[in-house]
């Protein structure tokens, strides 16, 4: 319970390194450090929405003495990662940030047989090497330079559980809470703390384009998720990092699958966490069952899908 032992954190004079800091969740979480008094570097790749987004942090400025900068860089690889992470140390006398968060990353849903050799791989790239290259890259320059620091992933609640449509995001997400747990154990000898945010839908353009391609099952079965808007996902993750959560949740129904998926992750309040415990192992298995039943339902009609789409898919009754 480690609200009892810790000070809750400021970002206030901090400085702070935001991935996908142009729009969606990663935005708003650059306008919310920025309020508190922090010091925000953004790095994202499309340079017309990075000026649209310092033009948001200058308005969210609350000391003349605040540095934002905004930097356009592809950090899918390595040398990506090392570059960006580069050109936002340079503005800052060569030193790390005092605290990452890595927003970036994308989901592209389809059906699993309908998905190409790209779309899979691309969706390792999107859903984790995205976070985890950054995250390589400044563990090694903070333990080089001998500095604490905070490394913040963003997962999202299906990287607690999944179903039809995200074969190719929902492994990356959980890819990254397997990193996120082994860091934190390991980073320890560092001081450097390890934090993963799981959010649930957000209504952001990355939103938007995802329901392009989305299977209807899939927004059928999300029809239920009230969603967050991405400011309310912004306040939701820094009050986890201020309370020292090591899994952060921003809606109840999260909340239920980590308290009863978290693994050794440390848990938020003991009799909290107990009370949701016992609600989902009640709660979550009449989901799943009626998920199934959803998925079930649909097959007519997925089957009808593969053959106009042209998926050689054989008559079962000839």
């Amino acid at each position: 319970m480690s609200f009892f032992s810790r000070n809750k954190w400021n970002p206030a004079s901090k400085h702070c390194y935001v991935t996908g800091g142009s729009a969606g969740l990663g935005l708003s979480l650059a306008v919310l450090l920025a309020s508190h008094g922090a010091h925000v570097s953004i790095v994202a790749r499309d340079t017309s929405k990075l000026d649209d987004a310092l033009n948001k942090l200058e308005k969210a400025r609350v000391s003349e003495d605040q540095i934002f900068r905004s930097h356009s860089f592809s950090i899918g690889t390595a040398e990506g990662a090392n570059a960006a992470l580069k050109a936002v140390t340079d503005e800052h006398g060569g030193l790390t940030p005092d605290a990452v968060f890595m927003c970036a990353g994308k989901s592209t849903p389809k059906f699993f047989v309908e998905m190409s050799e790209q779309d899979l791989t691309e969706g390792m790239t999107d859903g984790y090497w995205v976070q985890a290259w950054t995250a390589w890259a400044v563990t090694r320059k903070t333990v080089e330079q001998q500095r604490k620091g905070k490394l913040c992933f963003v997962s999202s609640t299906v990287g607690y559980m999944s179903f039809v449509g995200y074969a190719s995001y929902s492994p990356g997400k959980h890819a990254l809470r397997g990193l996120a747990d082994t860091l934190r154990s390991e980073l320890i000898l560092y001081d450097i703390d390890v934090h993963i945010f799981f959010p649930t839908t957000m209504f952001t353009p990355g939103y938007e384009e995802e329901n392009k391609t989305k299977p209807k099952i899939t927004l059928k079965i999300e029809e239920a998720d009230s969603g967050l808007q991405p400011e309310q996902a912004a306040a939701g993750l820094l009050k986890g990092i201020q309370n020292g959560h090591t899994h952060i949740t921003a809606d109840l129904i999260t909340d239920l699958f980590r308290s009863s998926t978290r693994g050794s992750a440390p848990g938020h309040n003991f009799f909290y966490d107990s009370l949701l415990n016992g609600i989902a192992m009640v709660a979550v298995p009449f989901w799943r069952s009626s998920v199934d039943s959803l998925v079930r339902k649909h097959r007519p009609e997925h089957e009808q899908h593969l053959r106009e789409r042209g998926f050689p898919i054989q008559d079962p009754s000839k």
